[in-house]
């Protein structure tokens, strides 16, 4: 073999061993900053879906990019604010008439009467706890001990909001000069590749949320209806709160259904089973109907690659996954569209000048 070859191979050797170095260390660079990536994707799927708006009322408002920023950013809050006071308000009256009733409730309770009373008394539990009073009491006491790790865990979350809001805001506010420089960059052709790949991603995550506002909304709506039938109190307002927890992925819709069986169990046992068995039912009908018809419309995607990717992105990263899940699917799309396989693209639109294709002329 001669020198020239074993150079070759030298330095093709360093070279597979540079990029095995380098692909290691961007790895633990992001596992090492994954909870600011996490941050900043979240923060750029909300900034994704507000740019349209922000783009709206600059062209018919404002004209300062700054200003028409702050004034959406103003409005999403004082909306955000105004349904915690529907929900809170009405919710702290009633916690504070449930602490003025607590004592006689577990009086109650205890001595096996009243509607939870009964309940514990059919159920075996009340039994259960006054044999193993002992137990739960130290149950109790350790569950005191990790008051710190809560305390910390709630310091980090208001942190990560706080970061996200600020970096959601500056990324709308500097998009505009983001899209001319990258434009600019990538040239005439390439240019406009990207300007539409851009307002194909952004009609994509406006058209996820808009499609998962509605099924929240259908969720509130069925919910306050049984509520409402079986003669639950406060129908309206857990029918809101339920509403809201649906637009967390995977877990959203069993926290509302805890938090409104639980309403209908403390109302009566029959308004309970009923609750739970419309949550069980209706939680079938929006995993495997709704949200494939309704965001397969709203994203422009197949119903089975909605369900699929929810599916597969939840068990490969949980809650953030399947938050994100469709709207990645709908960039992936256009991103295939453009840059994929010419059968992979979609036809131009036929416009009133479009010349028709050749073929044999119409008889007539």
């Amino acid at each position: 073999m001669s020198t020239a070859d074993d150079r070759a191979t030298a330095r093709r050797t360093l070279i597979v061993i540079g990029l095995l170095l380098a692909t290691a260390l961007a790895l633990v660079l992001v596992y090492a900053t994954r909870r600011v990536l996490v941050w900043a994707v979240v923060a750029a799927f909300f900034a994704v879906a507000l740019k349209p708006l922000v783009d709206r009322v600059q062209r018919r408002l404002v004209r300062r990019r700054s200003l028409a920023t702050l004034l959406v950013f103003l409005v999403a809050f004082v909306l955000l604010a105004i349904l915690a006071a529907l929900i809170l308000v009405p919710l702290s009256g009633e916690l504070a008439r449930f602490a003025d009733r607590a004592p006689g409730l577990l009086h109650d309770a205890r001595a096996g009467r009243g509607p939870l009373g009964q309940l514990l008394e059919r159920t075996g539990a009340r039994r259960y706890v006054s044999e193993h009073s002992d137990q739960l009491r130290d149950f109790g006491s350790r569950l005191r001990q990790p008051a710190v790790g809560v305390l910390r865990g709630v310091v980090e979350t208001v942190a990560g909001l706080v970061t996200v809001i600020v970096l959601a805001y500056l990324m709308v506010l500097e998009a505009p000069r983001i899209t001319r420089g990258l434009l600019a960059a990538a040239g005439d052709g390439q240019g406009e590749r990207l300007r539409r790949v851009g307002r194909e991603v952004s009609r994509t995550v406006t058209g996820y949320l808009t499609g998962n506002l509605l099924i929240s909304v259908i969720c509130g709506v069925l919910t306050y209806v049984v509520l409402a039938l079986t003669g639950v109190p406060f129908a309206a307002v857990i029918a809101l709160l339920v509403a809201v927890a649906d637009l967390v992925p995977l877990v959203g819709a069993t926290l509302g259904a805890v938090i409104a069986a639980g309403a209908g169990f403390l109302h009566s046992p029959s308004a309970g089973v009923v609750v739970l068995v419309f949550f069980v039912v209706y939680q079938q009908v929006e995993n495997h109907l709704l949200q494939p018809l309704i965001l397969s419309r709203a994203v422009r995607l197949n119903p089975l690659t909605v369900l699929v990717s929810v599916l597969l992105a939840a068990e490969l990263a949980g809650l953030l996954g399947a938050l994100l899940a469709i709207p990645a699917a709908g960039i992936i799309q256009a991103l295939l569209r453009e840059y994929g396989p010419r059968r992979l693209r979609p036809a131009p639109p036929a416009g009133p000048g479009a010349r028709r294709p050749a073929g044999p002329a119409p008889r007539g």
